[in-house]
């Protein structure tokens, strides 16, 4: 993917268990990427290591049905997304970013969607469907510019 990604542009590579903030020190000709912030999810087991009770019960009138249990292991992954995007607009309001590249898997990249605002979702450049977020820096520079 060859993109040209201006100075002091900055990028967002995520999963749903690490993201990275980076930030293009170089020019658009040879992009430096620096790694501004790393996040780190808690550690996030199973649904069944996190609640094991019986599925709740109601009643109305003469019927009785069970409540479904609450998946809490996609609970806490969307809590990291919360996470996520409050430090970088965070990040993009005191620093003045202007422009944001944003890269992680389709799923997580629809999740980082959802929980953005307005005011972040107009500064992203572009958005690419690709898991590199365990890559070291030095290849997901590569990532751009091939």
């Amino acid at each position: 993917m060859s993109e040209i990604i201006p100075y002091n542009a900055w990028i967002l590579v995520a999963d749903a268990k690490r993201a990275l903030l980076l930030r293009n020190a170089g020019n658009a000709a040879n992009i430096m990427l620096k790694v501004e912030e790393v996040i780190q999810a808690p550690p996030n087991g199973p649904t069944r290591d996190h609640g094991t009770d019986r599925p709740g019960r109601t009643t109305s009138g003469s019927h009785r049905s069970s409540l479904g249990n609450a998946d809490l292991h996609r609970l806490e992954e969307e809590r990291f997304f919360s996470n996520v995007v409050e430090k970088l607009q965070s990040a993009c309001t005191d620093r003045d970013v202007h422009k944001l590249y944003v890269v992680a898997p389709p799923k997580a990249l629809a999740d980082l969607r959802s929980a953005m605002p307005d005011t972040l979702r107009k500064i992203i450049v572009a958005e690419h469907d690709k898991d590199i977020v365990n890559l070291p820096v030095n290849e997901i520079e590569k990532y751009f510019v091939s």
